[in-house]
Formats: structure tokens, sequence, C-alpha cells
């Protein structure tokens, strides 16, 4: 029997470190238990106000953050507040599919594509490796805004 998992990230702020990944995966944030949204209205916003309700503190409410797969396919990504910084290259990466089918230049230019989007989006290039057949495609290393490693691939 196969399982499905969730990836933790230790962050310095959940709540942005979350919607950076939500926008490089298309992923959405849940409501908050038994809070039914309309289809325009803000998770943020509703757990805002779920928080608050329920008294939990202002300064406490960016504590944790998660993004889920809209289609139910891919893992669940949690992201929980921590007081220390990033000290050494992450031991697990992930790797974004960004140009899936695709060969040689047209791959690669797809990836510079995805590249362009994700660093207006806050992340930075670290560098490009080329394809190098039969053993890799060619692939980009970048880091997201807290310096989490990861591959478009």
């Amino acid at each position: 029997m196969s399982r499905h998992i969730q990836v933790t990230f230790d962050a310095h702020d959940p709540r942005a470190l979350s919607s950076f990944w939500r926008d490089v995966l298309g992923y959405v944030h849940p409501a908050p238990p038994g809070v039914e949204l309309p289809a325009d209205a803000d998770p943020l916003a509703a757990w805002d106000d779920f928080l608050a309700r329920a008294g939990v503190p202002e300064e406490q409410r960016n504590t944790n953050s998660a993004v889920e797969d809209p289609d139910g396919h891919g893992p669940r990504l949690f992201f929980q507040r921590v007081p220390e910084g990033k000290v050494a290259k992450n031991r697990v990466h992930l790797d974004v599919r960004a140009a899936p089918g695709l060969r040689g230049e047209e791959r690669m230019a797809a990836l510079e594509a995805e590249c362009d989007r994700l660093v207006a989006l806050g992340a930075k290039r670290v560098r490009r490796h080329e394809p190098a057949p039969p053993l890799s495609a060619g692939f980009i290393v970048m880091t997201d805004p807290e310096g989490n490693e990861f591959c478009l691939d």
C-alpha cells in the first residue's frame, strides 16, 4: 500500500513562503477547518478571521501555513516557523518538472522562461546545467525566498 506524504519546510515567514510555493506549483491554500469558502474568497483572509475568532494572538498567527494540490495528486506542503536560520545546504530538495517531454534547446528555453517567472516571484537563480545525454536532460538550480534549494527540471 502506498502512502501519501506531506513535505514540511522550516521557515521564518510561513505565510510568505507558502504563498511563493503556491504560485510555483499552482497549489491553493486550504480553507480553515469547518469553513466553506466561495470560489473567489481569499483563504488567507479566512484564516486570519478564523484564528482571531479562536483567540490566537496576532503574533502567533503566522506560525504555520500550508498549500495543497487542488487536484489532490501532489503532496501537501506544510510550513512551520522556526527561530533559527538556514545554515547549510538542504539535504532534500524539490525538483519542479517545468518542461515535461521536451528535449534540447526547446527544453532549456522552457526552463529559462519558468526561471524568469519564479525570479519575479522572489526566487534566485543559482546555476544552469546544460543537457548531457543520456544521463541529464539539463536543469536550472534555484533557491526560494528563504534560501531552500530546488531545481527546475
